[in-house]
Formats: C-alpha cells, sequence, structure tokens
C-alpha cells in the first residue's frame, strides 16, 4: 500500500514543484513505484517530466471535477517506475466546480484509494494556497512535506500552514502526520540560510529533515528540458541532494514500520 505524501506550503517560490519533480524521480531510481499527482494549475511538475499538458487526453482536473477514474489518466514519463497524473490551467475553475460536491473535501481521497495499492509513494504537488484543492490534497495524504526557503521571509506563513494542518487533522484526517521540514535554495556561504536552518531546528527538533537542497544551476535548468536533475546531470549537487533526500525518507518510513509491527507484538 503507497504512501501519499504531500508537497504543501501557501508561500510560492519556495520550490515546492522542484522538489517534488525530482524527489519522486529519486525515489524510482532507487526502486520505488511511484506516482506524482500535479495539483498545481501552472502544470510545472507536468511540463518539468516533459509532458506537454494539452496532448494529455485527460488530467487531475477531469478526475476531481467530472468523475474521470484516476486508473488509467497516468501517463509514463523520462523515469522509469515514475508515473504522472499531469495538471492543466483548467485546474483553476475546479475550486468553485468543487464547491456543490458532497464531501468535497475527500474527493482526492476517494480517488487515490483507487490506485493507493499499486505505488509505493504517491506525491501531491500542491499549488501555493490553501484553497479546497490543497485541503483535498492534505486530506488524502498520509504526510506533508513543507518545503521552506532558506531567505528571511522563510518562516513568515508557517504558522497558518501549521494551522490549517491542525484543522485538517481535527476534522477531517486524524492520522496526517508533518513528514518533514525541508530547506531549499539554501547557500551555506550565507550566514542568514545557517540561521534559519538553526531556527528551523530549534523550533522543530527532529521534524527538520538532515538533507538541505542547495542553490544549483543545474537543477534550476533541467526542467526548460523536461527532465529531472538525476537524468540532467546526475553528479550535480542538486540531483545528490534529492537522492540523499530520498534515501533519508525511504529509511525514516522503514523505522516507523519496525517501530509499528513491534508495538503491535507488544
Amino acid at each position: 500500500m503507497g504512501k501519499i505524501i504531500s508537497l504543501a506550503n501557501q508561500k510560492g517560490g519556495v520550490g515546492k514543484t522542484t522538489t517534488s519533480i525530482n524527489l519522486a524521480a529519486s525515489l524510482a531510481v532507487q526502486g520505488k513505484k511511484v506516482l506524482i499527482i500535479d495539483a498545481d494549475p501552472q502544470a510545472n511538475a507536468t511540463s518539468g517530466l516533459g509532458i506537454d499538458p494539452k496532448q494529455m487526453s485527460s488530467s487531475i482536473y477531469e478526475c476531481l471535477v467530472d468523475d474521470y477514474p484516476l486508473e488509467g489518466t497516468q501517463v509514463k514519463t523520462c523515469v522509469d517506475k515514475l508515473d504522472l497524473v499531469g495538471s492543466r490551467i483548467d485546474l483553476v475553475g475546479a475550486e468553485l466546480e468543487l464547491i456543490n460536491k458532497p464531501n468535497r473535501e475527500r474527493v482526492l481521497r476517494e480517488l487515490l484509494n483507487q490506485v493507493k495499492a499499486n505505488y509505493d509513494f504517491i506525491l501531491i504537488d500542491c499549488s501555493p494556497s490553501l484553497g479546497l484543492i490543497t485541503v483535498n490534497a492534505l486530506t488524502a495524504a498520509d504526510s506533508v512535506i513543507i518545503p521552506v526557503q532558506a531567505e528571511y521571509f522563510a518562516l513568515e506563513g508557517i504558522s497558518k500552514l501549521l494551522n490549517t494542518i491542525r484543522i485538517i487533522k481535527s476534522k477531517l484526517n486524524p492520522s496526517l502526520q508533518i513528514e518533514g521540514f525541508l530547506l531549499t535554495m539554501y547557500d551555506a556561504r550565507l550566514r542568514l540560510a545557517n540561521q534559519i536552518y538553526e531556527e528551523l531546528k530549534g523550533h522543530f527538533a527532529d521534524m527538520v529533515f538532515d538533507t538541505v537542497i542547495p542553490r544549483n544551476i543545474r537543477l534550476s535548468e533541467a526542467p526548460s528540458h523536461g527532465l529531472p536533475a538525476i537524468l540532467y546531470d546526475p553528479s550535480s549537487r542538486g540531483a545528490t541532494s534529492h537522492m540523499q533526500l530520498a534515501k533519508e525518507i525511504i529509511a525514516k518510513n522503514l523505522l516507523n514500520i519496525f517501530r509499528t509491527v513491534r508495538n503491535k507484538n507488544g
């Protein structure tokens, strides 16, 4: 049964889509079967994996609004074992169209139940908002990764996201966990970047990933070629840091499974 992880932060430009694409590709390279859901109308995760949104026969919009099954909407990507349910600009209108649906916050959860058993990990790339589609993503998820940019205003808005997560835990998804805070666009030469990392660690301790994602030109260039960094330049710091993040997540989840089994056995 696959683990569903949403990548969310209502602040734009924090590296959410870059992390979604490259973490998904790195997990697939590690031998995991991965599905990435592009839940952002900008469709950057779709184009960043070399898929033209205009050429897709259906997208996440049709699944959410028109009750298309998720099975069959996936497309293969340039990475072996990595599938994508793409997005298009029409997803902008989905929030309004979902308002009158019964159980409108749980539509994506029901869709993912159809395919969850086919994947080891399902990653949801959320839009930079806390609207109904992001609420759907958090309601469907087992956990959430919160990318945090290594800049002055990075911690601004985290409290709002954490409050949303608390509300969703209390009303819609009691089992939702924080997978971790991920520091992105990190430049070790800057004192401010190190201060932000220490501040995150001070506030959230073990919930902060040991891996940080550095600023990296190859990482920025890769989406324009429709490739994740691991295929565009496997030796780049952008590619190796995401591979390290994938290994950290796999190890953490194995440990959690071990603890669960041990607790059940007393």
